[in-house]
């Protein structure tokens, strides 16, 4: 049996999901089975916001996303310099 190399995993990704869509809100929820993130796009002046994008993802998944985020934001710091933490903007509503 051939070994496969993961480095070289053909990945389709369709148009649509190539342009991404914005997101200034995230939240956040869970139970024992999984955690739900939802992307969101906040409108103050309207007290509205639409949800963009909801992924579901196992507690175990989450946890490797969290060690991927966080090892990519010590290498992008390292070359960049620190980011700062943007505040929440005072005219956010709360997301419920």
């Amino acid at each position: 049996m051939e070994k496969i190399d993961p480095t070289k995993t053909n990945i389709k990704i369709d148009d649509e999901i190539m342009k991404g869509v914005p997101s200034n809100a995230m939240g956040i929820s869970h139970s024992k089975e999984e955690f739900v993130i939802d992307f969101m796009m906040m409108y103050p002046w309207q007290n509205a916001g639409i949800v963009n994008a909801r992924i579901v993802l196992t507690p175990g998944h989450i946890k490797r996303i969290v060690k991927a985020l966080n090892e990519n934001i010590d290498k992008y710091e390292s070359v960049n310099g620190k980011i700062e933490e943007a505040k929440i903007p005072s005219d956010m509503p709360p997301i419920k």
